[in-house]
């Protein structure tokens, strides 16, 4: 933290922190701290109390309970009256250069920095001031790049999980070894990555239709207050997942068709698409859409639910000396969110990419949704619908730190603090 106040005063960028910058430094950050008291000071009596904070938040989209707010005010409090006045306040931020409560609220916000590939969740939301200058969009290129980088690192794997999800059957028992066995037989190391392109190509549309629709859903959805509840913001999420997901979805069934395929059947996306055309036509391209659509409202509803559980235990049991848990608890809560979210949501997965693959392979039959639901249960039971849940699992880990490393490395070199 003094290095923060160090750059932050260093004005002129000498290196050096003068009396002058030092005094300057003080007083923009008073006049900042000022501002961030006032805003909590909802009746203006001089003393922020925990409904206040409470109340704060919840403009900011975000539910804590009163005694969480009193956890907050307790690590600011100096003289345990329960209630922070001004000075407290001061005192507390003044060498604690987290100028606002949306700092705070910055590390609870549940991130979609990590990408593990199924990028189903809320996106991300910027404050106005992160809009004013600039940063959402290197936020944005920096959450791109992570995704394709740890994508990349993990395309083996979900290659596996698709043929698992495409061929796996009671009769051909494959397992993750045999998985990998049978892919480099059929086409050597390079196979291993096959489909990895249109993966990585599609996070920058999918980013950006869902970062815009995301934006236009909360302002139908605003209340007259000019607030968003936690439900409106579940709405504005899943409806922006859903128009990015249907805009991108020949991108998804061209990755599936790649990933199953044998070695020389495509050349690359392009043909792969101009074949598809060809003999399908245009319908092949949106098939497994409607179980594709349907599975974002378990994933993002559970994801969120899970999330927020885990983020009150751990604000009600280990948040004695500060709101802010650390990378550690915070990357755990989201990958057990999101691997929750993914439990419920598997059967549906299978079904698209088994309707996406289905043409591919030859001779079988075209069934529709509820048609492959019930043949995969009565040939194979509720196992079968869980099939490559193994390899989508184990992704996971390795997905969510080389998303987590790669995006703060490139914060550093976009200059996002």
């Amino acid at each position: 933290s003094q290095q923060k106040i160090f750059k932050a005063g260093d004005t002129n960028q000498d290196g050096q922190l003068d009396f002058e910058e030092f005094m300057q430094y003080l007083k923009d950050h008073e006049k900042k701290m000022k501002l961030a008291f006032k805003s909590l000071d909802k009746n203006n009596d001089g003393k922020i109390e925990a409904s206040e904070v409470v109340q704060s938040l919840k403009i900011l989209g975000i539910s804590i309970s009163e005694k969480q707010a009193e956890k907050i005010l307790q690590s600011i409090d100096a003289d345990g009256t329960m209630t922070v006045d001004w000075n407290e306040w001061r005192d507390h931020f003044m060498f604690n250069p987290a100028t606002d409560i949306e700092e705070i609220v910055r590390y609870w916000k549940h991130s979609t920095v990590l990408d593990i590939g199924d990028s189903l969740t809320v996106p991300d939301e910027f404050t106005e001031e992160e809009k004013k200058t600039g940063q959402w969009w290197k936020q944005l290129l920096a959450g791109g790049v992570a995704g394709a980088v740890s994508r990349t690192g993990t395309a083996p794997l979900d290659r596996l999980k698709v043929m698992m999800q495409v061929h796996g059957s009671k009769s051909n028992k494959m397992n993750i070894a045999s998985g990998f066995k049978q892919m480099l037989k059929e086409g050597g190391v390079r196979s291993l990555w096959r489909g990895n392109g249109v993966n990585v190509v599609k996070i920058a549309p999918e980013t950006a239709i869902k970062f815009w629709a995301y934006e236009q859903y909360k302002k139908i959805l605003t209340k007259d207050d000019g607030k968003l509840g936690t439900v409106e913001r579940f709405v504005s999420g899943s409806l922006a997942g859903a128009t990015a997901q249907t805009s991108i979805y020949p991108m998804e069934v061209l990755k599936t068709r790649l990933a199953v395929g044998k070695t020389g059947q495509y050349s690359g996306m392009f043909d792969c698409a101009k074949k598809i055309l060809k003999r399908e036509g245009v319908k092949a391209f949106y098939k497994g859409y409607i179980p594709n659509i349907l599975g974002i409202i378990p994933y993002a509803g559970i994801d969120l639910a899970v999330y927020e559980l885990l983020k009150s235990t751990w604000l009600e049991h280990y948040a004695s000396s500060s709101a802010n848990p650390g990378v550690f608890v915070l990357l755990g809560c989201g990958t057990a969110s999101s691997t929750c979210g993914q439990l419920a949501s598997y059967p549906l997965a299978l079904i698209r990419t088994r309707m996406q693959a289905q043409a591919s392979v030859e001779g079988a039959p075209q069934l529709n949704m509820v048609g492959l639901f019930q043949r995969i249960i009565a040939t194979e039971g509720l196992r079968g619908l869980y099939r490559g849940i193994a390899p989508n699992f184990m992704k996971v880990l390795p997905a969510v730190s080389i998303s987590y490393v790669v995006y703060e490395k490139m914060k550093q070199n976009l200059g996002i603090a």
